[in-house]
């Protein structure tokens, strides 16, 4: 079993090339949730849907999110009618949250939403919710704290990020199937996502860093970072915000005591040293993930890494 924590888009293209070089039933995803918000009365899962998407092969691969060829009729009409559709929800995505929304209120849990969506759309790994119980990621910025599609998407990330707090955190519990998973997993992937609002809010679930910490599996995490900047998304600013430093060192120092290789690009090779000395193994590669051969050599190179480090564990 291959347990992989997941954000958004670089996981998603990440699990691309993972489900290419491993059997989908061997895989399971844990995949943050406290990116999730309401939008005109609709339960919407950001992280889900840009995984579920892109492994069913729907996803819009011009934007990394949303639905193909997807039009955006109701989000017009609602703009029409007062709403302020700062967040893009194209007509069939909305399809999406319209049931979600539906089956939560009929008594399902996140989870099981979920799950019948997957498998409604030939998704072959297991995708997890991180929690069944409502998380949501807030940044403080100088007018306040904000959601983080606030943030990000209506404010366009233009306001100072001072800090970030996981709301509902101290209550959640891990999902069905989470503890579970990483208890059994033979590996454990950290993917290349946002180390502070992705893969920090999964980790702040009690009982989920825990569960990796005890864990025999190895841990490899994939950098998100390549030559100081964040491939895509608001990465640089928050981890400024928590003290971090916009590099692959900063990125080993977020995972600290967590894991025991970091996969970094061919243009960090410089910091190997750097890394190595805080504890943590090296490996070197292409992590600029731009078709699926890129992302197929990335994962094996990341189940490669894994492969070390087990060895490396048994001596």
């Amino acid at each position: 079993m291959i347990v992989v924590l997941a954000g958004g888009v670089g996981a998603a293209r990440f699990l691309e090339g993972l489900v290419q070089v491993a059997p989908p039933e061997t895989i399971a995803a844990i995949v943050n949730t406290g990116d999730d918000m309401v939008f005109h009365g609709l339960h919407v899962s950001p992280d889900i849907d840009i995984v579920m998407y892109t492994l069913a092969g729907i996803v819009d691969p011009s934007q990394g999110w949303g639905i193909r060829d997807d039009t955006t009729h109701a989000l017009s009409m609602l703009a029409t009618l007062g709403a302020d559709p700062w967040f893009k929800l194209g007509d069939r995505d909305l399809a999406v949250h319209i049931r979600r929304t539906e089956l939560l209120r009929a008594g399902w849990t996140l989870s099981q939403v979920t799950d019948s969506f997957r498998r409604a759309l030939h998704v072959g790994i297991r995708l997890l919710p991180m929690s069944d119980e409502p998380v949501a990621t807030e940044i403080s910025t100088p007018v306040g704290w904000l959601h983080f599609q606030q943030y990000l998407v209506q404010r366009r990330a233009r306001d100072e990020a001072l800090g970030v707090r996981f709301v509902g955190i101290e209550q959640a519990r891990p999902a069905p199937g989470v503890l579970e998973a990483l208890h059994t997993a033979e590996v454990i992937v950290i993917a290349p996502s946002n180390p502070v609002v992705s893969i920090g809010t999964i980790l702040a679930v009690p009982g989920v860093r825990d569960a990796i910490v005890a864990s025999s599996a190895p841990v490899v995490a994939v950098s998100p970072i390549i030559a100081g900047a964040p491939v895509k998304g608001p990465a640089a600013p928050l981890m400024r915000a928590v003290g971090l430093e916009v590099s692959v060192r900063g990125v080993a120092a977020c995972y600290q005591g967590l894991i025991d290789v970091l996969v970094i690009d061919r243009a960090d090779a410089d910091l190997s040293s750097d890394i190595r000395a805080s504890g943590i193994d090296v490996a070197v590669t292409d992590t600029l993930m731009r078709g699926p051969a890129e992302k197929r050599r990335l994962a094996e190179a990341t189940l490669d890494a894994a492969r070390t480090a087990k060895r490396h564990r048994s001596y």
